[in-house]
C-alpha cells in the first residue's frame, strides 16, 4: 500500500496525517481538526490527534528556538530579514501575554484566529523567559480550549452545509 492511500484511507493513517497537519505552524489544530474530520475521523478522534499533533513541536520551540535563530544568523546572513520578522512578531505578541503571563499566554493560544496558536505562543513564550514548566500547561489549555471550538464550530458547518 503506498503512503498517501495508508494516510487517507485507514484509521490510523488519518489520525497520523491529521496529527502531521496540526503539527504545521499557520494550519496547526486550526486546521488539523476540520482536516481530520473531512478525511472520516469521528470528531473526538479529530480533536485528540490535532491537539497531539500540534503540542508536538511546542517544547522544542519554547526550549531551543532562540538557539535556531542564533544558528540560522550565523550559517546565513540571507535569513537576518525573516529572524528580524519572527522576532519582532513574537515581541508584539509578547506584549500581548506579559501583561496576564500565563492566564494571558492560555488565553492568546485558545483564541482560533490568525496569529495566534500554540507555535506564536511558544515564540513568546521563550522570548518572555517563562519557563517551559510554567509555559507548557498554559498553551496545552489553550490548545485543547481552540480545539474544542473549532470541533464545535466544524460540527456546525458540517451539520449546517451537510444538512444533518
Amino acid at each position: 500500500m503506498e503512503l498517501l492511500q495508508w494516510l487517507t484511507s485507514t484509521n490510523l493513517g488519518e489520525l497520523f496525517f491529521t496529527m502531521l497537519v496540526s503539527m504545521v505552524p499557520i494550519i496547526e489544530l486550526r486546521g488539523g481538526v476540520p482536516f481530520g474530520t473531512a478525511l472520516g475521523l469521528e470528531p473526538v478522534e479529530a480533536l485528540v490527534a490535532a491537539i497531539i499533533g500540534n503540542m508536538l513541536p511546542i517544547p522544542f520551540i519554547i526550549v531551543y528556538i532562540r538557539r535556531i535563530f542564533l544558528w540560522m544568523r550565523r550559517k546565513s546572513p540571507k535569513l537576518n530579514n525573516l529572524v528580524d520578522r519572527l522576532e519582532a512578531k513574537a515581541h508584539l505578541k509578547g506584549e500581548k501575554v506579559s501583561k496576564y503571563k500565563y492566564i494571558g499566554l492560555w488565553i492568546f493560544v485558545a483564541i482560533p484566529l490568525p496569529g495566534t496558536g500554540a507555535w506564536t505562543g511558544a515564540l513568546a513564550a521563550s522570548f518572555l523567559d517563562m519557563p517551559l514548566r510554567k509555559a507548557l500547561p498554559s498553551i496545552f489549555l489553550g490548545v485543547v480550549t481552540a480545539g474544542l471550538i473549532m470541533t464545535f464550530a466544524t460540527g456546525l458547518v458540517v451539520s449546517t452545509v451537510g444538512g444533518g
